[in-house]
């Protein structure tokens, strides 16, 4: 079975944040601190590596849950209201912090045991083709859930590649459009369409701050 475009550009983002991950100057500065506070290199290199493995994982998993829309995901997430007041998730630094303390090495083959199985996955067909998200407790339809997990690799490149002083890696277009899509209608969710065509087109009578989160 073939892949779509979609599933196709997400493996090759994946490919990206694992040469990022396991490139020289992210395992040189690995133990610094990261462009984002509170956070190591290396944490946010797993991070950035823990979306293909969410993927695979949920795709091992049995269909279930309620099933929405992809722009009630970000109005129900726990996580986008805290963002949006400044907040950020100790927690979860603190979780990828304790990941990454085996070195980049072990982190990388951990990825690998799950992100090499990610073609098959996906080229397997599922009834409902839905994810099941524990930690939120609901589903998406897999290529919602596939955009979403692009969306977070975009941002964490651009974040670890800032991190250590390298060019931002560059995805393919496959990834680029949906993610930008979804990052503008979340956008326009929270501030107004207005307010986001504006941003894009017409500088000049911006009302300011657009961003998704």
């Amino acid at each position: 079975m073939s892949l779509s475009e979609h599933r196709t550009a997400f493996l090759e983002s994946v490919a990206i944040a694992r040469d990022l991950a396991g490139s020289t100057a992210v395992r040189d500065a690995w133990v610094r601190e990261s462009a984002c506070a509170g956070m190591s290199v290396g944490g946010l290199a797993h991070h950035l590596l823990n979306q293909g493995v969410t993927v695979a994982r949920g795709l091992s998993a049995e269909p279930s849950g309620e099933v929405i829309p992809v722009l009630d995901h970000y109005r129900r997430a726990p996580w986008v209201a805290a963002s949006r007041a400044g907040q950020v998730d100790p927690a979860q630094n603190v979780r990828d912090d304790e990941a990454a303390e085996a070195g980049p090495d072990a982190v990388l083959a951990t990825v690998a045991g799950h992100t090499d199985r990610l073609a098959e996955l996906l080229a397997t067909p599922r009834e409902p083709d839905t994810i099941f998200i524990p930690w939120q407790g609901w589903s998406l339809t897999t290529d919602d859930f596939l955009t979403t997990r692009m969306m977070e690799m975009l941002v964490h490149a651009d974040d670890l590649a800032a991190s250590v002083g390298v060019e931002t890696p560059q995805f393919p277009e496959g990834a680029v459009v949906p993610v930008v899509g979804l990052l503008a209608a979340v956008a326009a969710d929270r501030h107004g369409a207005t307010a986001v065509v504006r941003a894009l087109s017409r500088p000049q009578r911006s009302q300011g701050q657009v961003s998704a989160f």
